[in-house]
């Protein structure tokens, strides 16, 4: 389709940028090295790291790693949380010529062996409270050469180490017993490594950098592979798209980042680390963002300018009594992705911190970012914004070819951040990419006249109602707009009339809300076919890691 998007471009953003400006992402991440060595690139437990320490630590465990026998474009898992040791491992893998394999620490035994399988990595680093995980299944992964164990107090000051090691392990009991013959310290590798040259790699443009694999919420999890390229080209269209908002921070001010997104999650991998490094910011890490009382604690008495997250976490966050031990007022962007924003949670955020969140989207196969909210909006649009620069956006019937405007399609995305395709799966990426370089999103949406994109749903989450299309973020948006609503999803259930038929799984915020209420408030606010058949209070719902709803499970628990 004609690029009409470009026209709402804020002033300053072009359309096209230069991606190919570094050739791979350790010849931008050595810059950035070099460039800001005396700023604190990292802040976890109160305690900061420089630019300059992160590199020579990088350099030292890369050198250890060089040493272990390893062949150029061997995979190295990384299973931790967002703590110092990440952006290091990362950093010395990529640096030493290997490719990252991003793996979820809360996997169970089974996801963990698919997964290190399935890529074939050689070595992982990954923190003690999960290495029972491994223990089970290290003996049916022979190609796995290297385990290097980290804890949370490991690259903490000598006595805070102490006390932080202590608590974890003996007090909240947060390692459980394991015995993994042959694994390393982390420490012991870093000391190793210090002791050890360091030969630098230079891997090019079409080299794989990481494998980031899909939730496997639609199937069996596969490896998107992201070329060195991929990457490189989303920070540089990031960095550009962020302009608006960056230069509302004073001058000689250093970005700051809150990090409660997962760094091993994409989202969080490239923007908030490597976008980081790229700018010259400061992360602070959050090892768990569910745990509200420690993020409030990391954050009381910082100063922060962007925040990346989820809509789960902006709306724990803005619920929470501590919210106002925070200082929000230099917060200038707040990007929301990973999942739709509900339009009751922006607007809440925007009351509380006058920053509207900037909704995004994007997936693990684009690196992750493919459109965006101009950063200088002032208030919650509800769309996915904009095509980022150097990026298509078209929507497609299921024959591949582009609707008409003002219908709906399958959302199809190319551009320099489109992953290569997904590891030793030509099947599947035979499913997903086309002749000519689109990218088949499996995400419904409509364009308006402006270029904006809007997310009607996930095409296998529709509902069908006696063949009318309902799609459940429209419910979703509706009812967590009604007072006493904190959480809501929609599925579809199987109904002999219908052939479908819309159920609504309800978190409360208020104990007295009747199912009677919510019925009334679905007749105002929806037509008949949309209003839901069956409706469920929980406490909670099912979430990934990452704050995703499960809808599949609660479908499959009807």
């Amino acid at each position: 389709m004609e690029k009409i998007w470009l026209k709402q471009y804020p002033a300053g953003v072009p359309g096209q940028i230069d991606v190919a400006r570094y050739p791979s992402l350790v010849a931008l991440i050595e810059e950035s090295f070099s460039k800001y060595q005396g700023r604190t690139a990292y802040r976890y437990m109160g305690q900061g790291y420089s630019f300059a320490a992160i590199e020579q630590q990088s350099r030292a465990v890369a050198a250890w790693l060089q040493a272990q026998g390893l062949a150029r474009g061997d995979r190295v898992a990384i299973m931790m949380p967002n703590v110092p040791q990440y952006p290091v491992a990362v950093a010395a893998i990529l640096r030493a010529g290997y490719v990252v394999v991003n793996v979820n620490p809360l996997y169970t035994p089974r996801e963990l062996e698919h997964q290190l399988k399935d890529s074939g990595a050689k070595a992982i680093f990954i923190l003690e409270n999960f290495a029972g995980t491994l223990q089970k299944v290290r003996a049916h992964l022979p190609q796995l050469r290297g385990v290097v164990l980290a804890s949370l107090g490991d690259m903490l000051s000598p006595l805070k180490r102490l006390v932080v090691n202590l608590v974890v392990r003996k007090v909240k009991k947060l390692v459980p017993e394991f015995d993994l013959p042959g694994a390393l310290r982390f420490n012991d590798v870093l000391a190793d490594g210090r002791q050890r040259s360091y030969k630098q790699a230079a891997p090019g443009p079409d080299d794989i950098a990481v494998l980031q694999y899909t939730g496997g919420t639609t199937g069996v999890s596969k490896g998107a592979v992201l070329l060195h390229r991929n990457l490189v080209a989303n920070v540089l269209q990031s960095e550009a798209w962020f302009q608006p908002a960056l230069k509302k921070i004073p001058a000689g001010e250093q970005v700051t980042q809150v990090c409660a997104l997962p760094l091993y999650h994409i989202f969080g991998f490239n923007t908030n680390m490597m976008l980081g490094l790229r700018i010259g910011a400061c992360n602070i890490l959050i090892p768990n963002p569910r745990d509200l009382p420690a993020l409030f604690k990391a954050l009381a008495g910082q100063t922060f300018h962007s925040f990346p997250a989820v809509n789960t976490l902006f709306q724990a966050i803005a619920h929470h009594p501590q919210f106002n031990t925070v200082d929000w007022s230099h917060l200038v962007i707040s990007v929301g992705g990973g999942m739709a924003v509900q339009q009751a949670t922006a607007k809440l955020w925007l009351d509380k911190t006058r920053c509207p969140i900037c909704e995004g989207y994007g997936l693990s196969e684009t690196s992750p970012s493919a459109s965006c909210n101009p950063t200088d909006n002032q208030a919650f649009t509800g769309s996915i914004g904009l095509p980022l620069p150097n990026t298509e956006m078209a929507l497609l019937d299921d024959a591949g070819h582009e609707v008409g405007a003002g219908q709906s399609g399958e959302i199809a995305i190319r551009g320099p951040q489109v992953m290569a395709g997904y590891w030793q799966r030509p099947d599947e990426t035979a499913k997903v990419m086309t002749a000519d370089g689109w990218f088949r999103s499996g995400d419904i949406g409509t364009v308006d006249d402006k270029g904006y994109f809007r997310i009607v749903d996930r095409k296998k989450d529709m509902i069908l109602v006696s063949g009318f299309n309902v799609y459940p973020n429209e419910i979703e948006d509706v009812l967590t707009q009604m007072p006493g609503v904190l959480e809501c999803a929609a599925v579809g259930v199987p109904d002999s009339k219908t052939g479908e038929a819309v159920k609504v799984v309800l978190v409360r915020s208020n104990p007295a809300l009747s199912e009677a209420e919510v019925r009334a408030y679905c007749e105002q606010n929806l037509t008949g076919y949309k209003r839901p058949r069956t409706i469920e209070f929980r406490t909670d719902l099912p979430k990934t890691p990452v704050g995703k709803v499960l809808r599949r499970e609660l479908r499959d628990k009807t």
